[in-house]
C-alpha cells in the first residue's frame, strides 16, 4: 500500500470478528483443527494379514473429525458426498467389468484433479485433498478400490455426525 500500511483484508470491512482466519474467502490455509494422520489408512493389508479392524471404525472416525475441524467454511457434507457418489460409480463399473480395471484407473485417479479443482474453488480444503491423494495412491486393483469406497463410506457416516449440516 502506498502509505506503508499492509492491508489485511478484514479491517474496516466488517470482518474483524474473523481475526486471522482470512474470512470466507479462505486465504488462510493454516490447519485449523487436528492434523490429519493418514499413515493408518492402509487399503491393502500386508501379505497374509487382514485389513486393520479399526479402518472402518476408529480410523474413519478420527479422519472425519480432522476433516470436519480443518476448515469450517469448506468441506461441506454435500460436497464430500459428490466425491463419494463418483467413487461408487467407478467401483460399480470396475466390479461389473473387472477386466477393464486398468482402462478405468486413470479416470478413477482423476478424482484427485477434481479434488484439487474443488480446493481452488474453495469448496474443500488441503486436508481433504491430501486424504484423497493418499487413498488414491493406494488404489491399483479392484480390492483396493473397494476398500477405499468402504473407508470413504465409513468416513462419511462419521463426518455427518461431526458436521450435521453445511
Amino acid at each position: 500500500m502506498p502509505n506503508g500500511h499492509q492491508h489485511r483484508g478484514g479491517a474496516g470491512r466488517g470482518n474483524e470478528h474473523r481475526g486471522h482466519q482470512g474470512g470466507r474467502d479462505g486465504r488462510d490455509d493454516r490447519p485449523h483443527g487436528p492434523r490429519l494422520n493418514t499413515e493408518d489408512i492402509v487399503l491393502r493389508p500386508s501379505e497374509g494379514n487382514a485389513l486393520n479392524p479399526d479402518l472402518f471404525d476408529g480410523i474413519a472416525k478420527r479422519t472425519a473429525k480432522a476433516i470436519a475441524e480443518a476448515d469450517r467454511y469448506r468441506n461441506k457434507p454435500t460436497q464430500l458426498r459428490q466425491f463419494y457418489d463418483e467413487l461408487v460409480m467407478w467401483e460399480e463399473k470396475a466390479r461389473q467389468a473387472p477386466e477393464r480395471f486398468a482402462e478405468y484407473l486413470p479416470f478413477i485417479r482423476m478424482l484427485n484433479a477434481k479434488a484439487a479443482y474443488a480446493e481452488g474453488r474453495k469448496h474443500v480444503d488441503r486436508t481433504f485433498v491430501d486424504l484423497m491423494a493418499h487413498c488414491f495412491s493406494q488404489v491399483d486393483d479392484l480390492t483396493t478400490l473397494r476398500n477405499f469406497k468402504l473407508f470413504y463410506e465409513a468416513f462419511l457416516g462419521f463426518y455427518k455426525s461431526e458436521r450435521p449440516s453445511g
